[in-house]
């Protein structure tokens, strides 16, 4: 049943807009049709001409707009094979970076990795002698594996004075052959030649990095050419190249900071979740140099913890080579260890 207002709407109130009404898709059209699908639209609109007298020019608005409905149903009704207009529903942006990685449940292991990982138990803590014996013990592939060192610590590197980024000196080495180039000019170009520098240039260099050479692990630049070196940000800055103060790449003293990388000097920081990743030597090492190696790494995350950092600073350790699965370390028993006066 259908029922209106009492109010009587002359036409002079109406503005244009609701005059020039032409609905497309009104809520009214399904009314206009039977139980069996049959048009009753003028049915409909005969029904409202007659209640006309009675309820006012109110009803020609509305004998307007069912009139308009027929019409566009109609216009649905005559199209070939009775097509419907979808929506197309846009695919979903591919995932980047890190969200692109298979879940953890969902990853599936090389046999050779089930293999080795049953040398060790599940969720135990080891020492630091016998973790690094079983490091060795799980590298087997075909190449020269790297140790590395993982710390989760309880910072949280978007606030300024939790951020962490430090060197380390690794008395053993790192066990690579590490390339430095050498940004400066003036007196201090010889110096860097002299010192074991595989690159020395100034703005000519400059000009070839924009080019897009990169031959080169660490670049140390002079503090007069930083101006210049500016330029280089967006192309540096990714690789972790680019030169700073805290890494010990923009040095006054060049022979000595080519000096120090070359034997062994480690730039690491912590990430955007608060771990620290740093390698300390080759698997092929013995275990007291890897011992030894170890133990400056974790002195140096000690030593450079952040002033902001509160509540217990150490969360977790683990080591690992580069393709073996994970040791966790005993926090406590690796803080305290005193290495033997023979070592």
């Amino acid at each position: 049943m259908l029922t209106y207002a009492s109010t009587t709407v002359h036409p002079q109130e109406l503005t244009p807009s609701l005059l020039s009404f032409k609905p497309r898709t009104f809520s009214l059209y399904p009314w206009a049709l039977g139980s069996g699908g049959e048009r009753k639209s003028s049915k409909f609109v005969n029904l409202f001409t007659q209640k006309e007298a009675k309820f006012g020019t109110c009803s020609v608005v509305v004998a307007a707009a069912l009139a308009a409905e027929a019409e566009v149903a109609e216009e649905v009704e005559g199209r070939e094979g009775g097509d419907v207009a979808t929506a197309t529903v846009a695919p979903p942006k591919p995932k980047k970076g890190k969200a692109a990685l298979p879940l953890k449940r969902d990853r599936t292991r090389s046999k050779r990795f089930l293999e080795i990982q049953k040398l060790r138990e599940n969720k135990q803590e080891y020492d630091i002698n016998a973790a690094i014996s079983l490091l060795k013990q799980m590298a087997n592939s075909k190449f020269v594996e790297t140790a590395e060192a993982h710390f989760r610590l309880n910072i949280d590197p978007k606030y300024n004075d939790q951020q962490l980024r430090a060197t380390v000196n690794l008395p053993k080495g790192t066990g690579q052959t590490v390339k430095v180039a050498v940004l400066t000019q003036g007196e201090k170009f010889d110096e860097a030649k002299n010192a074991g520098a595989d690159l020395v240039g100034g703005e000519d260099l400059i000009e070839q990095i924009k080019g897009g050479f990169m031959d080169f692990d660490k670049l140390i630049a002079s503090p007069d050419m930083m101006p210049k070196v500016a330029s280089l940000g967006k192309i540096l800055g990714p690789r972790g190249l680019m030169p700073n103060p805290k890494a010990g790449t923009v040095a006054t003293n060049i022979p000595q900071a080519i000096a120090e990388f070359k034997k062994g000097k480690v730039e690491y920081r912590a990430d955007k979740t608060g771990i620290v990743h740093i390698p300390f030597g080759k698997v092929d090492f013995s275990e007291e140099d890897l011992l030894v190696n170890l133990l400056a790494a974790v002195r140096s995350v000690e030593s450079n913890k952040p002033s902001g950092a509160k509540g217990v600073y150490w969360k977790s350790a683990h080591i690992c080579s580069s393709m073996g699965p994970s040791i966790r370390l005993n926090i406590r028993e690796m803080l305290d260890y005193k290495l033997p006066l023979n070592i």
